[in-house]
């Protein structure tokens, strides 16, 4: 068994490509009252600000059940996911759902989807609706442009049974709609209830406190390791080749790329290295508005006020000044950061961690010399590196308020069986399909054919997932190499204090930092200046960045941590 997918899931669209979204669901919300209003109620849960940990969370949490139906190869460690290296055989694959779930209900399931979909009555959805006991109706939505669907679905009045959200769309008043639309499954999870399905139970209880909304547990979520998952990929071969040594500081990097670079040759040394900037200078986590808060010397500071944000945006706007960036990177949408980067025009860029098995194998085949490494995150001083825990899961499956408890659990059996662990017949359908339609075996391995890369392409494995896990027994290498890379990352590792946790911000501030993306791009680029950054944190701090830093302050307070 291994993931044999075409392509990975983004790992988080910039903040301001979704602010369509939020404006919609603006016009819906308007503070919380019009919305509660054409939802047909809500009560106080509905419209509650702040965040749920500790004994409030404890009642609310279903029981952490683990499964050791098939041993990793390498455990996790320092945070990251387990490695598997070798393939099962389908004769000795287990089973983790011994009896349908599912009672023969139809659940609509709204999700995105990047590609292509298939076509709604395909044979891997048969398949794994028979497998579940249950009709799915997949509306699946472009997922470069899934922000604008999912505002205008919360601002109406017809939700599907079941909507995906991506943590990257939950800006500004989507929280507040996601507290008012959907569902509280604590009824039929929270406790033992979730021992009623095993893989549900076997779900990391982190993940479940970050799928409480407005004191509810409202979400499915998809488990995350929380170390760092965006790397800086460099063309190792090329490296070798020419004789280069990996940039251990950022004075290193930048003198390395200024030799690297021959624009007459069409190579330069980086593509836009902003997301690895941060993390080397020890920036608080971007992701989510939560984590950009951390307390110092008994106060809590944000990352846009901190001297490490500025020295970040000021190296990278040194990288551009030297002319070793990508022109198309300056540019910005021009092309694909990874093409240019199999192609050798640049020599280092960073992406989501999947990518490392993802390019290696689209090169195999074209370029056999093709081999691509992974730098450690770099103390931006050459000292030991300063990382923040990213948070345990960032794509939630939601359940329409509306929905009978006859389509709630029915849903629940598909999610139960899309959570089965790696060495499941369960996984194997639902990473592969149907053997002989969608895959075939070569040397004991599922191998996709046309048919299933056109059909087994992100829909199931969206609604419910495993403790995560990397399993590419075709190449173990690989494996070995991203596990121990988060490994070692994650020794360097802390979680601040709103680890875990979903926030849900007053109104008035949630759209309060949604320009400073841009302005972070526009300084790097040498449109603006440092001072014009320092200007807006000033501006922002003045419009209700003070007041809001009370707020998470008080909040720590009443509610305490959940990161341990």
């Amino acid at each position: 068994m291994t993931p044999n997918s075409p392509s990975p899931r983004p790992s988080g669209p910039s903040r301001r490509s979704f602010l369509a979204s939020t404006a919609v669901a603006a016009a819906a919300v308007g503070g919380g009252v019009p919305l509660l209003a054409a939802c047909g109620g809500g009560g106080q849960s509905a419209r509650k600000e702040g965040t749920t940990s500790g004994k409030a969370a404890a009642g609310i949490l279903p029981t952490y059940v683990p499964q050791d139906i098939v041993t990793p190869d390498i455990p996790a460690k320092n945070g990251s996911s387990a490695g598997f290296t070798t393939a099962i055989a389908a004769a000795r694959l287990k089973t983790s759902v011994p009896a349908k779930l599912g009672k023969g209900g139809t659940v609509r399931i709204m999700a995105p989807m990047w590609g292509s979909p298939p076509k709604s009555d395909n044979a891997w959805y048969r398949a794994m609706d028979e497998a579940i006991g249950v009709r799915t109706r997949w509306q699946n939505q472009d997922g470069n442009t899934y922000d604008e669907k999912l505002g205008a679905v919360l601002a109406s009045s017809e939700i599907p049974d079941v909507v995906v959200v991506p943590g990257w769309n939950l800006t500004g008043k989507i929280p507040s709609a996601v507290n008012a639309k959907f569902a509280d499954l604590g009824p039929y999870l929270s406790g033992d209830k979730v021992k009623e399905y095993p893989n549900l139970a076997a779900v990391p209880t982190d993940a479940w406190q970050r799928a409480i909304f407005g004191g509810a547990l409202r979400g499915i979520p998809m488990p995350a390791s929380y170390v760092i998952n965006i790397a800086p990929f460099y063309r190792q071969d090329l490296f070798d080749k020419r004789g280069y040594t990996v940039p251990r500081s950022a004075d290193e990097f930048l003198a390395w790329a200024k030799e690297a670079t021959s624009a007459r040759a069409k190579v330069w040394a980086c593509d836009d290295m902003k997301w690895t900037a941060f993390n080397a200078f020890g920036v608080y986590p971007g992701s989510d508005k939560a984590l950009w808060w951390n307390r110092v010397d008994g106060k809590l500071v944000n990352r846009i006020e901190t001297e490490q944000y500025l020295e970040a945006l000021e190296w990278v706007r040194k990288l551009y000044a030297a002319n070793v960036v990508h022109p198309d990177a300056k540019a910005q949408n021009q092309g694909d950061s990874g093409n240019r980067f199999t192609a050798g025009q640049v020599l280092v860029y960073n992406n989501d961690l999947s990518h490392w098995y993802v390019k290696t194998i689209e090169q195999a085949g074209q370029n056999p010399d093709f081999r691509m490494g992974a730098m450690d995150i770099f103390g931006h001083d050459g000292k030991a590196p300063k990382l923040f825990a990213q948070q345990p899961a960032n794509i939630f499956t939601f359940v329409s308020k509306n929905a009978p408890e006859a389509v709630v659990r029915d849903f629940l059996a598909v999610a139960n069986f899309c959570a089965a662990p790696y060495g499941t017949k369960e996984r194997l359908l639902t990473d592969y399909g149907v053997a002989g339609v969608h895959h075939t075996l070569v040397k004991g391995m599922p191998v996709k054919n046309d048919t299933g890369h056109l059909q087994v392409s992100g829909a199931f494995d969206l609604v419910g997932d495993p403790a995560p896990y990397n399993a590419h027994p075709d190449r173990p290498d690989l494996v070995r190499a991203q596990v121990e890379w988060q490994q070692r990352m994650g020794a360097f590792t802390t979680k601040t204090p709103f680890y875990g946790l979903t926030v849900t911000e007053p109104s008035r501030w949630t759209n309060l930092a949604d320009d400073f993306e841009q302005l972070e791009d526009d300084v790097v680029r040498g449109r603006k200046k440092i001072s014009d950054v320092q200007q807006a944190v000033s501006e922002w701090k003045s419009r209700g960045g003070d007041e809001l830093r009370d707020w998470y302050a008080k909040l720590l307070d009443d509610t305490g941590s959940a990161a341990n």
